[in-house]
């Protein structure tokens, strides 16, 4: 278990950089949405890639930060039933929703979306938007984000199983950034 507690690890440690690179897309859109509004209210003139990198970068935010998503515990969740319910068992609920319907979707989707993302790089796939930019570069952005998320799933199995052995602690407890960080750097033998 220490072994696949430390590959858990290396899977938060590589989501969590990935999810915080990532959300520095936001900052990079919302001022190429700046400078484009000015430069066409100013000099009367835009261009459909400003447009169409605003919404690279927002598929890359939304694609590439569902796995960090996941690590920090913040996805969607329906507690009505299962908020009421023990830890064990809530933890239970963890395990099988993601190994019977998380993991298999992330694969699946994964897996389908390469020969799209293969297609569109070998015929040099442009918009259809005068000026559009390349299609394959976003699209390889799905495969990349659903494999993402799957290594996290596993990380979170992993992780609901240790907790269920008693080995490490509650790891669906929501907890701020910097306390996650020091937990993780005190499982790993770091300064906290």
């Amino acid at each position: 278990m220490k072994a696949l507690l430390g590959l858990s690890r290396a899977i938060d440690w590589l989501n969590g950089h990935i999810g915080r690179l990532a959300s520095w897309c936001v900052l990079v859109a919302v001022l190429i949405s700046a400078g484009n509004a000015m430069v066409r209210y100013v000099f009367d003139t835009s261009s459909n890639a400003w447009l169409e990198i605003q919404w690279y970068l927002f598929s890359a935010v939304f694609l590439l930060c569902a796995g960090y998503t996941l690590l920090r515990n913040e996805h969607v969740r329906i507690d009505v039933i299962a908020g009421r319910l023990s830890k064990r068992t809530q933890t239970w609920i963890d395990i099988v929703g993601s190994a019977l319907f998380l993991l298999p979707m992330a694969i699946i989707i994964a897996w389908l979306s390469w020969p799209l993302v293969s297609d569109s790089y070998l015929r040099h796939e442009i918009s259809g938007d005068a000026g559009g930019l390349l299609r394959w570069p976003v699209k390889l952005l799905i495969p990349i984000g659903f494999i993402l998320l799957a290594l996290q799933g596993v990380s979170e199995l992993i992780k609901r199983i240790a907790f269920l052995m008693g080995l490490i602690p509650d790891p669906a407890e929501k907890r701020p950034a910097h306390a996650a960080a020091a937990v993780s750097n005190r499982r790993a033998g770091g300064p906290t």
